[in-house]
């Protein structure tokens, strides 16, 4: 039983978050992903933390384990024109290529899409860059905070009266991985129709932009700008609230379910109290409500209130801790995370299929070494023999 992605070969050259995030994506679902890194020095990622026991080392990065799974690594300098050559012969054979340099870089290689086109017509070249390859901005420096406020997103976090906050995480490096692997995907089996392959630009803040759209949309309407909330949603009551052993999240109730909350929390009689007695009241009266709310979730477990919740159809939710993550009874029947042995970590957990595809395969590898499969392409696949790498590896072309 094959992956869904069989067969497809992809080429990397990718670094850190977006691109890497993409390619995985590709080879986890099956595609054959060989990542090109740096002579001596690999994808950047390797020098992320955390590392494995707090020890850095360029094979431990929490980082570059996640995000390579299921590749294949292979060192070449493509500064040197032996490099480039050899880089020209795989794209030869294969489907797709993803990069995530500044616009300016392929071309100053000379690897620009039209000339990789000329070799191989079908090749599908996926660009990932801060803000596209072309505009006035494109060949800006940009970071997490940038993309996030740029793209719109910074504006809708934090409370009213403070300053805009940037998402948890790496979010917009993630989004824009997966709509460059979902781009990346229709273009090559558009690409199996046509014959024709296609240069994809795919700019980081248009990707945090695109999942944007209430805030311009809102404005297109009637040029009202949304506000920020803080760790509320509308309609309330809703938010983020403490309770005895923890916080409880995702309070939110239609005009018909609050009757059903006020039961819940033996108040009927606030259904009826000019203060609440309407969403906009409700909404104007928000602080005095959570004081009556937190006086009465803080007599009850995160749990309790989920599981009474679901059951009196009100969507309670649990802000799950890494540890809570693991050990969810959810996830483990799922079979969500996935144990991978590693040379130099042993058996980690990580994060499975998010997506499961019915009577296909699906298996999870670990991230390869430095320039572990540098025999099994150059050799076996470009015809090289060893004598031929120890010569590459001299002029630092490997």
């Amino acid at each position: 039983m094959e992956q869904v992605l069989a067969g497809v070969k992809v080429l990397d050259l990718t670094h850190y978050i977006a691109g890497p995030y993409c390619t995985k994506m590709l080879a986890d679902y099956g595609a054959d992903v060989t990542k090109i890194e740096k002579p001596g020095a690999g994808d950047a990622a390797r020098s992320l933390q955390p590392f494995f026991h707090n020890e850095p080392h360029p094979e431990t990065s929490g980082f570059f384990l996640y995000l390579n799974t299921s590749k294949k690594s292979i060192t070449l300098n493509l500064k040197t024109e032996t490099g480039k050559d050899i880089f020209k012969r795989l794209v030869k054979e294969a489907d797709i290529i993803v990069e995530n340099f500044s616009p300016r870089v392929m071309p100053s290689l000379g690897l620009d899409y039209a000339t990789l086109e000329n070799i191989n017509p079908g090749i599908v070249m996926t660009s990932i860059s801060n803000f596209g390859q072309t505009g006035p901005y494109r060949d800006f420096k940009a970071t997490e905070i940038t993309l996030d406020g740029m793209g719109g997103w910074s504006a809708l976090i934090g409370h009213p009266e403070r300053e805009p906050l940037k998402p948890g995480g790496s979010q917009s490096q993630f989004v824009a991985g997966l709509s460059g692997a979902i781009a990346s995907v229709t273009a090559y089996y558009g690409a199996q129709v046509s014959g024709q392959g296609q240069h994809i630009d795919l700019s980081i803040m248009d990707a945090v932009l695109y999942i944007q759209m209430f805030p311009t949309s809102a404005y297109s309407y009637d040029k009202v700008i949304r506000k920020r909330y803080g760790n509320r949603v509308a309609p309330f009551p809703s938010g983020i609230l403490p309770c005895r052993d923890g916080y409880i999240g995702a309070i939110t109730v239609t005009a018909e379910k609050w009757p059903a909350l006020c039961d819940w929390m033996g108040m009927p009689e606030l259904t009826g109290d000019p203060r609440f007695n309407t969403p906009a009241n409700r909404a104007l009266n928000i602080n005095e409500l959570d004081a009556i709310m937190i006086s009465w979730l803080m007599d009850h477990d995160q749990e309790e209130l989920f599981r009474e919740g679901q059951r009196r159809r009100l969507p309670f939710g649990i802000p799950n801790s890494a540890k809570q993550l693991l050990e969810w009874q959810h996830l483990r029947e799922r079979g969500y995370f996935v144990d991978i042995d590693h040379p130099h970590t042993g058996k980690v957990k990580y994060p499975g299929a998010q997506v499961r595809f019915e009577g296909t395969h699906y298996e999870l590898k670990r991230a390869p070494l430095l320039g572990e499969h540098n025999e099994e392409i150059y050799c076996h696949h470009l015809g090289f023999t060893k004598d031929d790498l120890i010569r590459l590896k001299e002029q630092r072309v490997i």
